[in-house]
């Protein structure tokens, strides 16, 4: 049974500082004033409950807009790409700032409460976390913004501000962090970051920037990368050296894995260090099932799966026919991860007892998502499982990629990081050594610019893809490491040899059939059965573009199965940044556009 604090956010919020949205000159409407509320710790509990804000498993279906799957979406990265986005037609929301005014307002006044130092120093650490998260996305979607530390009047000088560089606002960011760090208390309400929730977020900031800063030399700012690489180490380490969590682990390494995404509780797993509970009993739930899995939203690409190891720790694009692989043969002896994320031949939905096939249908992989479904025909278990803001998973490859980046990690910092993963999912550890003297071809491929412990970092990366697929890291990873002409790839999906009868749930016999696009799908009584005695699915296979129901690379001749054929453009560096919107330009003369927009 839960045991929790439910958190009324929105509530709290508006008994303080109601303001326009979007707006920073308005002064917050409140319906009490800060000399009369900011008085008591109920009161600063109050507000800061009011500022909590957290993913949630909609996260599960946020890996649209990367390399890691298809989709239909009209996801801003690729509305980039193909040129439909410009800085007069950009989303406005990106540029909006309510919530900086909420978090200051609050930084503003919480010192007239009648509270001792420490109970300060921790409601002050929390909104310092808030506004570090606030400027974070900033930096990451502008690079250069304006810093606020205060609450603006209408009459500020500061409404016409230009934008502040952004090694400022990064090191106000860790000044926020450090200070959250130190202060923010260990124990907490449940569902409410403490101060290793704070941590990982510190950590995670810091491997952001330094790599970023590393690959990004458009910055001119390469030379300090290794203030923040070091930063992010130290926090990581400090975490691993506290020894307040651990990777979640029974010894069953086929189902381990998969239960951190699954759960109806996670308050207590020892791998994770923030949750965001959910209970549809308590009035809580949250319900994706149709934007993780089959053709809604995002389909897993082929080029995910091919990155998953084998089971014995060797690479799966090294065995000779990889690339021609069937459904079924593709998951075969592979790294169990795999299998706890995506639909693989055999996997049962319920209620129904036999094995599941796939639906293939145009603009999508063919591949099913499954991290995130909840395989359940129950509402209140759909709507009950709990999401993992932060895993401790994070910290060790966090901790692992810093050091591989400053060319300092050991294979005992190896053995202590990266490696648990390993052996949770029941394949070899990484070997620096080997990592290093055989690099994978591909991976150097993907990732030119990584010229020194190639091996290794790339090896890291690998971890870090299929340990966080689908949960919405993989867009950050491809910005910071600049390597955002991956994007570039359009998906695609399962291989088929050409027109035929193919098995897909691995019992050797066939389940679909794809027959030419200008031939007429029989009626039901006239379709053949396989030798269970069950209608094959028809499907009518053609190229892209065409009549058919399913498309084929090759059209009858087969190959993957293609999701578009739209030319994608990424213009370096500029792509790695959004403009600013035209008309918050023309309102303030004073912010200057970004890269190239």
């Amino acid at each position: 049974m839960k045991n929790y604090i439910y958190i009324l956010g929105l509530a709290a919020l508006s008994i303080v500082a109601a303001c326009k949205k979007g707006g920073l000159d308005r002064y917050p409407q409140t319906s009490i004033s800060p000399t009369l509320f900011f008085n008591t710790e109920d009161d600063l509990t109050l507000y800061i409950n009011g500022l909590l804000s957290q993913p949630d498993r909609n996260s599960y279906a946020n890996d649209q807009n990367t390399d890691n799957a298809a989709t239909t979406g009209a996801v801003e990265v690729k509305n980039i790409m193909l040129g439909n986005i410009t800085a007069m037609n950009i989303d406005s929301a990106g540029w909006g700032w309510s919530r900086l005014r909420n978090i200051n307002y609050f930084l503003e006044n919480y010192q007239k409460a009648d509270v001792n130092a420490a109970s300060k120093n921790h409601y002050a650490g929390l909104a310092k976390y808030y506004r570090a998260m606030f400027y974070l996305d900033k930096v990451k979607r502008y690079s250069d913004v304006p810093w606020f530390s205060g609450t603006l009047g209408p009459n500020s000088p500061d409404l016409k501000k230009g934008r502040d560089p952004r090694t400022l606002i990064v090191d106000s960011i860790m000044a926020d962090l450090d200070f959250a760090y130190k202060n923010v208390r260990e124990t907490v309400p449940l569902g409410t970051p403490g101060k290793w929730a704070v941590a990982v977020f510190y950590a995670r900031a810091a491997l952001y920037e330094g790599t970023f800063r590393k690959y990004h030399d458009e910055l001119n700012l390469t030379a300090t990368a290794n203030t923040y690489l070091q930063t992010a180490s130290r926090i990581a380490g400090e975490m691993i050296d506290a020894k307040k969590f651990s990777i979640y682990t029974t010894g069953k390494p086929e189902e381990d894995y998969g239960t951190l995404f699954n759960s109806q509780d996670l308050t207590a797993n020892p791998e994770v260090i923030l949750v965001n509970i959910f209970d549809l009993t308590k009035g809580k739930g949250q319900d994706v099932q149709r934007a993780v899995f089959g053709d809604y939203e995002q389909g897993p690409s082929k080029d995910l799966l091919q990155t998953y190891l084998m089971k014995d720790g060797t690479r799966f694009t090294s065995l000779p026919d990889y690339a021609q692989m069937t459904f079924v043969e593709e998951f075969k002896n592979r790294d169990p991860r795999m299998a706890q994320s995506i639909v693989y031949p055999g996997w049962v939905s319920v209620p129904d007892p036999t094995p599941y096939i796939q639906r293939l249908n145009k603009n999508f992989t063919g591949y099913h998502q499954l991290k995130g479904y909840v395989n359940s025909t129950d509402n209140n278990t759909i709507n009950g499982v709990d999401f993992p803001v932060y895993r401790y998973a994070e910290v060790l490859l966090t901790y692992a990629e810093a050091l591989a980046e400053l060319g300092t990690l050991t294979q005992a910092q190896l053995d202590q990081s990266v490696n648990l993963l390993r052996r949770r999912a029941g394949i070899p550890d990484l070997n620096l050594v080997v990592a290093n003297g055989n690099i994978d071809p591909l991976l150097q491929q993907q990732y030119p610019n990584v010229t020194s412990n190639t091996g290794v970092i790339l090896e890291i990366r690998r971890e870090r893809r299929i340990e966080f697929a689908f949960e919405n890291t993989r867009f950050d990873d491809l910005m910071r490491w600049k390597a955002g002409k991956l994007l570039t790839r359009i998906p695609e999906g399962m291989y088929f040899k050409g027109l035929g009868k193919y098995d897909m749930t691995g019992d050797g016999v066939e389940d679909i059939i794809l027959i030419d696009r200008s031939a007429t799908i029989p009626a039901e009584e006239a379709k053949e059965k396989n030798s269970l005695g069950k209608v094959l699915i028809y499907y009518r296979a053609g190229t892209i573009g065409s009549d058919a129901t399913v498309y084929l690379k090759n059209g009858n001749s087969g190959g993957n199965i293609v999701t578009e054929s739209t030319v994608r453009t990424f213009a370096e560096p500029k792509y790695y940044y959004r403009p600013i919107p035209q008309q918050q330009v023309i309102l303030n003369p004073n912010l200057k556009q970004n890269f190239g927009w």
